[in-house]
């Protein structure tokens, strides 16, 4: 266990906090302090209030004195994406056109649920315009930066939330993900970020990208995020799609062997035609390690064709939902990206866009039957590593935006499925990259398995960025 509370998981601070080595307040106030030397270097946070966050630290110190934690994350640090709703802090979703008046007195479930658990509230994290891409730029709060390397972007949409915890300015982050947006930054960031089954943590107000939406956690190890699981997947009435999880704790597979798991490697799911070759190598030499587990390894790809018109036409038109008939004034604020995208959106007829669901549903039950072959399906996080900030692709741009190197994300937002983002190693440039572990819907508890099995064995947790 390291001595300093920045460098600690949220596992190991719990423990501190219960011998009393270590009080919530001096964790708060060391992070805090960190994110005022250091944040201005990646701009993580959109919205730090120290006063507020000090208070929810003093009440933990006195429920932990008191022997009377709320929980194991009692006084834990955790950072919140700026596109859930927070009861007394503005959620401006990165853009300008939302009025930080609020009022804001509510939570979204998951924030909900942390708040009951006596975690501290450390601030909100950055966003690109109501997430509308893979990487984390927005006119309202300016570029996000990647702490591996500072001229490259830390992925997104969830890219503040994953750059604040690879700095070590937070152990614990809330995520969403609908089309990869926890899972790109965490393979581009050198974390770990799981994407739950859809409905497995509620969601509040859903999202107006539909049901291809999921709320997660970040974190730095993946019990860290099996004990955010434990209170984020709690039942919440306002989200009609939850589905209450049988797993009453999240922790308890999480020492489960691979010996004679059944995993479908895809290294391009058919279809990826671009993928970075150390990225290759990388994932390749990972699939290796289950199999030294014991786990039976078949070269296959699922049955998923080319997915792309489908999460095109379903994320275009919730753009063109969203912001494609707002008046000029308001386009006129809008990320120009995201104004194209809800424009054309707008264009997609309701045939177009019935046809594109109906497509949607012959692929699930599609994944559903080949994943009764199998335990998990593992392929790369990403295609590519993080590239240059400013940018929606490594390599120019056309109207599908991010999606031609982000093969790997979308098709399982599409499917619904639990999917995880886990480090496996480094490129030659010192560029973190993801490796992809796909459980069977409703599986999430596998999927933290299979990823804690491959973090004992290839363990990147405790490198640090340099200059963190």
């Amino acid at each position: 266990m390291s001595s300093e509370p920045h460098e600690m998981t949220a596992a190991e601070l719990a423990a501190a906090f219960s011998s009393k080595e270590l009080s919530p307040v001096e964790v708060a106030e060391a992070l805090l302090g960190r994110i005022e030397a250091l944040d201005s270097e990646i701009n993580a946070f959109c919205l730090v209030d120290p006063p507020t966050t000090l208070k929810m630290a003093e009440a933990s110190e006195e429920r932990w004195m008191a022997g009377e934690p709320l929980s194991p994350l009692d006084g834990v640090p955790v950072a919140i994406k700026d596109l859930l709703i927070t009861k007394g802090w503005a959620t401006r979703r990165g853009s300008l056109t939302v009025d930080p008046k609020g009022p804001w007195e509510e939570d979204a479930p998951s924030v909900a649920r942390l708040r009951e658990a006596g975690t501290v509230f450390i601030g909100k994290t950055t966003t690109p315009e109501f997430g509308w891409k893979g990487s984390t730029d927005s006119p309202l709060t300016g570029i996000t930066r990647n702490p591996w390397d500072r001229t490259k972007t830390p992925g997104g949409s969830s890219g503040g939330s994953a750059a604040a915890v690879a700095a070590r300015l937070a152990p614990l982050s809330l995520g969403t993900d609908g089309g990869g947006s926890i899972r790109i930054p965490a393979s581009f960031s050198g974390i770990y970020g799981l994407k739950p089954s859809f409905g497995r943590v509620p969601a509040y107000p859903l999202s107006p990208f539909g049901t291809v939406a999921h709320v997660g956690p970040m974190t730095r190890t993946v019990r860290d995020s099996a004990l955010m699981m434990n209170f984020i997947a709690k039942p919440d009435a306002r989200d009609w799609f939850n589905v209450p999880g049988e797993e009453p704790d999240h922790t308890t597979r999480l020492a489960e062997s691979m010996k004679g798991k059944r995993i479908a490697f895809s290294p391009r799911l058919g279809y990826a035609s671009k993928v970075l070759p150390e990225v290759k190598t990388l994932v390749a030499a990972a699939v290796k390690r289950f199999e030294a587990m014991g786990a039976i390894v078949e070269q296959t790809d699922p049955p998923l064709g080319n997915p792309s018109s489908i999460f095109q036409t379903i994320w275009w038109s919730g753009a063109g939902y969203v912001l494609g008939e707002q008046p000029e004034e308001v386009k006129t604020l809008l990320d120009p990206g995201l104004r194209k995208m809800a424009e054309e959106g707008v264009k997609m007829t309701k045939r177009a866009f019935m046809d594109a669901n109906a497509a949607r549903g012959t692929l699930g039950s599609k994944l559903r039957v080949f994943m009764e072959n199998y335990d998990f399906l593992v392929t790369p996080s990403v295609a590519t590593t993080a590239f240059e900030v400013g940018k929606l692709a490594p390599q120019g741009d056309n109207d599908r935006a991010w999606m031609d190197w982000t093969p790997f994300s979308y098709p399982f937002n599409l499917t619904q499925q639990p999917a995880a983002s886990i480090n496996c190693g480094f490129s030659s440039d010192g560029l973190p990259v993801g490796l992809q572990i796909v459980g069977r819907m409703f599986d999430d508890a596998g999927v933290l398995a299979a990823s804690a099995a491959y973090e004992a064995a290839d363990p990147h947790y405790a490198r640090v960025p340099k200059g963190f």
